[in-house]
C-alpha cells in the first residue's frame, strides 16, 4: 500500500473530514515527506507540529530518537494513539503548539512540521523564540518565498527580517497542490530555517525594533519618514535618518536589517536620554 492510499484508508476507516478550519491538508507525497524528515537522525528528538494522520509522525518514528506529535484537533489525536500505540519513540499531546512551552517539553529538539497556512508566522515567531535551532516546516510557497527572500528586496516583508535577525533560511523543495488531500489553492514549500549561533545584528530594544519593521511594512508604500512617524515624532525622526545617512523619501522596504538596526538604537538612545 502506497502512501497515497494509505492517507485514503485511514481517512475512510476513521470518517475523517479535512477540518478547512483548523488547515488541514494531508500530504501524501514520498518524496516530499521524506525530503521533510531528510536532517533527522537516530540521535534526535523531534517534534512534529500538526502530525493529522500521522503520514509524517511514521517517518519520523523510524528515523529519530524520540518524536513528540503536538496535536489540537481531538479527533486526530485518537487516530494517533492508536496508529502508534505500539511505539515507544512516539509521544502525543493534545494541544495548540502557541500555548505549549517547547523549551520545557523538549529543549533541544528539532522542529519538523507541515504546519497550518493560517498561523504559519505565529508558529514561526514562538520558535524563534525558544531553544529550537533547527526547524525544517512545509508551508505556502509564497510565504517561504517571503521567509527566505533578502531584506530589502520586493519579495521581503516583516516576517523576513524578523527571520534574518534570528536565523538562515533556505527554501529546500517546491511541493505542488496536487500532492495534497485535499487539494489546497495554493503551492507549498520546504524551508530549512537554522538559528545563528549570535543574532545578525546588535540592538538594544529588540521589541522597539520588531514595532519600527512592522509599523513600516504595514505602510510599505510609505517614504521611511511618513511611514515611522506614527511612532517616532518627525523632527527627531529627521535627525535620525540624517545621522544613518537615509533619504527622507526611501522607502522602508527598501532598507537593510542594519539600517533598521541603527535608526533603532539611535531613537531608543534618544528616549533615555530624554529620561535622564
Amino acid at each position: 500500500m502506497n502512501i497515497f492510499e494509505e492517507t485514503k484508508y485511514i481517512m475512510n476507516k476513521y470518517d475523517v473530514h479535512p477540518n478547512k478550519r483548523l488547515g488541514q491538508n494531508f500530504l501524501f507525497d514520498e518524496q516530499s515527506l521524506q525530503t521533510i524528515a531528510q536532517d533527522v537522525t537516530k540521535e534526535d528528538t523531534v517534534i512534529e507540529i500538526g502530525p493529522g494522520l500521522g503520514t509524517l509522525t511514521a517517518i519520523l518514528a523510524e528515523k529519530a530518537n524520540k518524536v513528540i506529535a503536538v496535536e489540537l484537533d481531538a479527533k486526530m489525536v485518537k487516530i494517533l494513539e492508536e496508529r502508534f500505540k505500539l511505539y515507544n519513540n512516539v509521544q502525543i499531546i493534545q494541544d495548540d503548539i502557541l500555548h505549549v512551552n517547547i523549551d520545557k517539553i523538549a529543549p533541544k529538539a528539532k522542529v519538523v512540521a507541515n504546519l497550518p497556512y493560517y498561523i504559519t508566522t505565529s508558529i514561526i515567531t514562538k520558535l524563534l523564540n525558544t531553544n529550537i535551532k533547527d526547524i525544517t516546516i512545509l508551508i505556502q510557497k509564497e510565504v517561504a518565498e517571503r521567509i527566505c527572500a533578502e531584506p530589502g528586496t520586493k519579495k521581503a516583508g516583516a516576517i523576513t527580517y524578523y527571520v534574518k535577525y534570528y536565523a538562515d533560511s533556505k527554501i529546500i523543495a517546491n511541493v505542488p497542490k496536487e500532492y495534497f488531500i485535499p487539494s489546497p489553492e495554493v503551492e507549498s514549500s520546504i524551508v530549512k530555517i537554522t538559528k545563528k549561533d549570535e543574532k545578525a545584528v546588535k540592538v538594544n530594544n529588540e521589541k522597539l525594533f520588531f514595532d519600527i519593521i512592522k509599523t513600516n511594512f504595514t505602510q510599505r508604500r510609505k517614504t521611511i519618514l511618513n511611514s515611522l512617524s506614527s511612532i517616532i515624532d518627525k523632527e527627531v525622526l529627521k535627525n535620525i535618518l540624517k545621522e544613518c545617512k537615509i533619504e527622507e523619501s526611501e522607502r522602508g522596504e527598501n532598507l537593510s536589517l542594519e539600517q533598521f538596526a541603527m535608526i533603532t538604537n539611535l531613537f531608543d538612545k534618544s528616549n533615555k536620554e530624554k529620561v535622564i
